[in-house]
């Protein structure tokens, strides 16, 4: 299988760079990559944690993927460092070609992109509220009675 990547120009409803022209006082939530190469600022709600444990998301991140979410309060900084991978027919997942940090998941058809909750600044007041693709999950995990799960998406 040939994967490819693809720059963030070339990505269709896929936040861009674009100039700090928010004011800092509607900032409900910052992050970045861990190099700093790539950061952004989300000025609306935040959905809470979802902890996803498809295959892909295990294969990018090397376990499971706990993230948020924003709609297009999401402003991305970018000193040409943000990448865009399309991981499959309907996703692409954005990433800092510096130092590897996985940042993003965009589905074509959702009006959403998903934030890796590890790239946001603290506190995030968030929390866990579901865990998703449980039956893709390594075997090296277990859930707790009182985790909500979906086999698939919720």
């Amino acid at each position: 299988m040939q994967l490819a990547v693809v720059a963030v120009a070339a990505v269709a409803d896929v936040p861009e760079a674009m100039p700090d022209s928010t004011n800092e006082s509607n900032t409900r939530a910052t992050g970045s990559c861990f190099c700093g190469a790539v950061t952004y600022k989300v000025t609306g709600e935040l959905r809470d944690i979802k902890a996803c444990h498809c295959s892909q998301c295990r294969k990018t991140s090397g376990n499971y993927v706990v993230a948020s979410a924003a709609d297009t309060d999401l402003v991305i900084s970018d000193q040409g460092s943000l990448t865009w991978f399309q991981s499959s027919n309907e996703a692409q997942r954005g990433f800092c070609s510096g130092c590897g940090g996985n940042l993003f998941w965009k589905h074509q058809d959702k009006d959403y992109t998903s934030i890796m909750a590890g790239t946001l600044d603290l506190p995030t007041n968030l929390k866990i509220i579901s865990h998703i693709y449980v039956a893709d999950a390594s075997d090296y995990h277990s859930f707790h009675e009182n985790d909500v799960t979906y086999e698939q998406e919720d």
